[in-house]
């Protein structure tokens, strides 16, 4: 070593631009300057030895003696006995390798399998992936900051794990199916991090605990979920927690003081309250980072009081009831096929809110006024009522509005014809042709605004009818809906026709329980005096 460091200066020196003789002296000089600082010392290394051998605590293990009984828990001193008597050999290292890959090559075929022949979602499959994993690791990785306490003798911390959180942000932001079987590889996952640092074993206490909470934050998550409805379902986890902590302590068959059964406790109830409150605060990061729109947000942008909803309700209150129609059957048309009820509702909600620009110059908003358009051309009145699906569409960008209700307001006319004033032009002799008075479009591209498209012109066509009944209903929503798709409006949507029949069906059944018949009650005899006792 003393060697190497005298020639790493004369090297040093070399490739210094220093002139030759000072190059010269500065090299003796650091070559005399080098002198060893560490000598060794064979009778001190010696004893140094002897007592770091006395300090270790001599394992004494008896013939006969019981090193683990059946069923006992492995912990890392029982683990340590067995080491050291040679039952656990070198070689055995392999068996839990190998077991553990091929649980890995089991979790990684699930997710292909899945993704590749199950997946069922509005979000993409690549974006829905990353999101999944993103999710994984988050708590994985709580996982294993919580596990490196088990070093201090902290006695089953990993009930402190929010194990719930994860499966709940997947079944809000994916769905169910992705949250039951996530539920089942964090619970795998996390009954080998907390196994006592015992090698290729599992904790399979925790790993029931993980199963059941997480199972339970699915199942008290509803269909849509406000914060108080996810706050609740924390709190209902936190009930299972404590019953299955219980449940157990009396099958484990442990001897637990008081003090230490209460503390479990108390770790399962902060397990379930914490998973609710971080899904509360990681959902906004994850809809704005990944773009999604959850039950959640949807909910919210259903509520009567938001600015654009009283601006539609204050500025157009014909196209605000108009709207509320549109909104009652498309939601009832999208669960009849499967289709997300809840986006139609509010897509139907703000569909037509590029209304408010010009709000007298549509029938529903001509209260007490002379219709504008009888004074108009039919090319600027065509261009006056295209107009409202680019207009609402552009407002709702200006809003930052999710992009789903930005395509339902673009796309719910697709490229359908303004049959009323183009036959009028035509009446007039205008030398003009279909496309001038077709809408820009685009098609409508996803169920829930294919069926906003048909509910709408269902809504307004019932509305005008005298007399509506049954028969004459039906008539019009399958006339409605059959040109529609004649003009190809279904073309750029996966609707298919027995779909469109359930459409058919369901918006009838709808519109015959809003214009039911009535009973005509006798109006009352005004000279008959009624006595108050």
């Amino acid at each position: 070593k003393l060697d190497e460091a005298k020639e790493h200066v004369t090297k040093e020196l070399k490739g210094n631009s220093i002139p030759s003789k000072l190059k010269n002296a500065a090299d003796e000089i650091g070559r005399f300057a080098i002198i060893p600082n560490y000598v060794y010392d064979p009778d001190k290394t010696e004893q140094k030895r002897q007592e770091a051998a006395d300090s270790v605590q001599q394992v004494q293990i008896k013939q006969g003696q019981i090193l683990v009984e059946e069923n006992q828990l492995i912990d890392r001193e029982v683990y340590r006995k067995l080491e050291l008597t040679g039952l656990l050999s070198g070689a055995n290292i392999f068996k839990p390798v190998g077991g553990l890959l091929l649980l890995i090559a089991l979790f990684i075929s699930a997710l292909v399998y899945y993704f590749e022949r199950q997946y069922s979602s509005r979000i993409p499959k690549n974006k829905s992936l990353m999101l999944f994993s993103l999710i994984t690791a988050i708590v994985l990785i709580v996982m294993e900051v919580i596990s490196l306490f088990q070093q201090l003798e902290i006695g089953h911390i990993g009930y402190l794990v929010p194990i719930a959180m994860g499966v709940m942000l997947i079944k809000l932001l994916i769905n169910e199916r992705l949250a039951i079987l996530s539920s089942m590889i964090l619970s795998i996952c996390g009954s080998m991090m907390f196994n006592q640092g015992v090698t290729g074993t599992f904790n399979y206490g925790i790993g029931t605990y993980f199963l059941i909470s997480s199972m339970a934050g699915i199942l008290f998550l509803g269909k849509h979920n406000a914060r108080a409805k996810i706050l609740q379902a924390g709190l209902f986890v936190s009930l299972i927690n404590i019953v299955v902590l219980f449940t157990l302590q009396l099958i484990q068959n442990t001897a637990q003081t008081g003090l230490e059964m209460g503390t479990y406790l108390v770790m399962g109830a902060v397990s379930g309250i914490g998973s609710s409150v971080l899904v509360l605060g990681l959902m906004p990061f994850f809809e704005s980072g990944f773009g999604i729109l959850s039950t959640m947000k949807l909910l919210e942008l259903s509520n009567p009081n938001h600015p654009l909803l009283r601006k539609i309700l204050t500025e157009t209150p014909g196209t605000y009831h108009h709207s509320v129609m549109v909104a009652n059957l498309s939601e009832a048309a999208c669960e009849a096929v499967g289709a997300n009820g809840l986006l139609a509702r509010v897509g139907a909600y703000y569909h037509d809110i590029g209304k408010t620009k010009r709000p007298q110059y549509f029938i529903e908003n001509q209260m007490n006024i002379d219709n504008p358009h009888d004074k108009l051309s039919p090319q600027l009145s065509k261009n006056i009522i295209i107009a409202h699906a680019t207009d609402g569409a552009d407002m709702l960008r200006d809003h930052k509005m999710p992009k789903e209700l930005v395509d339902i307001a673009e796309q719910h006319h697709g490229t359908s014809l303004l049959k009323f004033f183009y036959y009028k032009a035509k009446e007039k002799g205008d030398q003009t042709t279909e496309e001038e008075f077709r809408y820009p479009g685009p098609k409508p591209q996803t169920k829930e605004a294919a069926i906003i498209s048909v509910a709408d012109s269902v809504e307004a066509a019932v509305r005008s009818m005298h007399n509506p009944n049954p028969e004459r209903i039906e008539k019009l929503v399958r006339g409605i809906i059959s040109d529609k798709l004649q003009d190809g409006q279904f073309d750029e949507c996966d609707l298919t026709l027995k779909e469109l029949n359930i459409i058919a069906k369901t918006l009838c059944e709808t519109l015959k329980g809003i214009f039911h018949s009535r009973i005509e009650y006798p109006e009352a005899n005004p000279k008959q005096k009624v006595k108050h006792t």
